[in-house]
């Protein structure tokens, strides 16, 4: 667990951590702060917003919380002088779990509109070919990430647009790099999924089980 502290705010990224793994380390962390200590805690589902609340709850410490973007969910909790005491933690609600045939930590990254190297009209067929055909899979990645010319798969006008549409259907994350679309001018044309930037992209590659690299 890494703690930041920023004017006088703990800083804590939960995201991408199992619960109770936030409520856990939120805990241990306030524990050992002074009253009126704020942490921030960055999670990635509305599962793990509602139990941090629980454990504000408990302990009669102040709680608020925003959503900054589809998977950024900010919680700050404010160790007040009402809860100090060893009572023991709320009861997490169940874990989110990844939608039936999601296969959690898998990443799919995609770089380019073209599929290996050589002739560029081969290049797209591949590509194209190579989307139809995760959708057409039993098991699907967690997350696709698009960037550089892979941002325009992504875009009115490509001719992967409905497969990966179909794909977030089946409930596969779609991510393309917003300074990719900035770059292309493509931001208002993005067509499906959403938008995120290198940070995000480095993240879930480190944290992933299997990178597809097509």
């Amino acid at each position: 667990m890494v703690l930041l502290y920023v004017r006088n705010m703990i800083q804590l990224d939960e995201r991408g951590k199992p619960c109770p793994l936030p409520v856990v380390e939120t805990k241990k962390a306030l524990e050992a702060a002074p009253d009126g200590e704020t942490a921030e805690v960055l999670v990635d589902n509305e599962i793990a917003v509602q139990n941090l609340q629980k454990l504000a709850d408990h302990r009669e410490w102040g709680f608020r919380w925003e959503k900054r973007s589809e998977r950024v969910y900010a919680v700050q909790i404010t160790r007040g002088e009402g809860g100090t005491g060893e009572e023991n933690l709320p009861e997490p609600e169940a874990c989110p779990l990844p939608p039936e045939g999601i296969r959690r930590g898998m990443v799919a990254v995609i770089s380019s509109g073209l599929m290996g190297q050589g002739d560029e009209k081969l290049g797209k067929i591949l590509m194209k070919s190579f989307l139809f055909a995760l959708t057409q899979q039993e098991i699907l990645p967690e997350t696709v990430l698009l960037y550089n010319g892979g941002a325009f798969l992504s875009c009115e006008g490509s001719e992967s647009l409905e497969d990966l549409k179909k794909l977030k259907e089946l409930g596969v994350e779609i991510l393309t790099c917003g300074t990719c679309l900035d770059f292309y001018g493509l931001k208002e044309k993005l067509a499906v999924g959403g938008i995120t930037n290198m940070y995000e992209i480095v993240e879930k590659q480190c944290r992933a089980a299997v990178v597809l690299c097509p």
